[in-house]
């Protein structure tokens, strides 16, 4: 599988990511930031200097504990300013019991 070239909006994103995320960790270190989330002071440093733009989302995830930051808020610095086209998507159908 090939994947495509990231946009101009998702390398955007990727930058008001980095920039919330450096906002939140705040006082505490980067490599306690990266070593409570689980990933490399390298991949954090990279994230947050924007140079990787569209980090997994496991990744985001782990981040979002660790800084104690809620993924919704996370989600909504990645989305702000997207068009639309780009930040809609349809919610799975809802698991009857």
């Amino acid at each position: 599988m090939v994947r495509q070239p990231l946009t101009a909006e998702q390398i955007a994103a990727g930058q008001r990511l980095g920039v919330a995320l450096r906002a939140a960790r705040a006082g505490r270190s980067l490599v306690e930031v990266a070593l409570a989330a689980g990933i490399s002071p390298e991949t954090l440093r990279k994230i947050e200097a924007g140079r990787l733009p569209a980090p997994a989302f496991g990744t985001v995830v782990c981040l979002s504990q660790a800084l104690d930051v809620p993924l919704g808020d996370l989600a909504a610095v990645w989305l702000a300013e997207m068009p639309v086209r780009q930040a809609s998507w349809r919610p799975a159908a809802p698991v009857l019991q």
